[in-house]
């Protein structure tokens, strides 16, 4: 894979301005989860804003493959894929008495890990440098 920077200008820009907007539409999720009736993976997964980001990242990640922002795109279509993931493993325990409580508690801490990803993959997007372990 080809980790070397952008150079302004170059025809990865476009690609990259996109890769922004994905992020931010990922960080409205997180916000309306915060600060709705939704938990923050809840709004993150069934949220407007997340379901037009991933539908963009599948649309706009042809365009990256072989460069350093294919691993954004990579790891922004796993953060939802994996969030889908865990909240049907959660809402199968909610359907357990004993799970309730358990669930809710997992919930709490996927929102937190879905907001690290999103500032940890945001931030390294602003530094022009891939991430890591996508």
């Amino acid at each position: 894979m080809n980790q070397e920077l952008i150079p302004a200008g170059s025809d990865l820009e476009g690609a990259r301005a996109w890769c922004h907007v994905i992020y931010g539409l990922h960080a409205l999720a997180v916000v309306i989860g915060v600060t709705g009736a939704a938990t923050v993976a809840g709004a993150f997964v069934f949220g407007v804003p997340s379901l037009i980001a991933v539908v963009l990242n599948y649309i706009k990640r042809s365009e990256v493959q072989g460069t350093w922002l294919d691993s954004h795109y990579r790891w922004q279509i796993r953060t939802f894929w994996f969030t889908v993931l865990w909240l049907l493993v959660y809402g199968m325990l909610i359907i357990t008495i004993v799970g309730i409580p358990i669930a809710w508690l997992l919930i709490v801490i996927l929102g937190l890990w879905v907001g690290y990803r999103v500032i940890r993959g945001w931030l390294a997007l602003s530094g022009r440098r891939p991430i890591d372990s996508a």
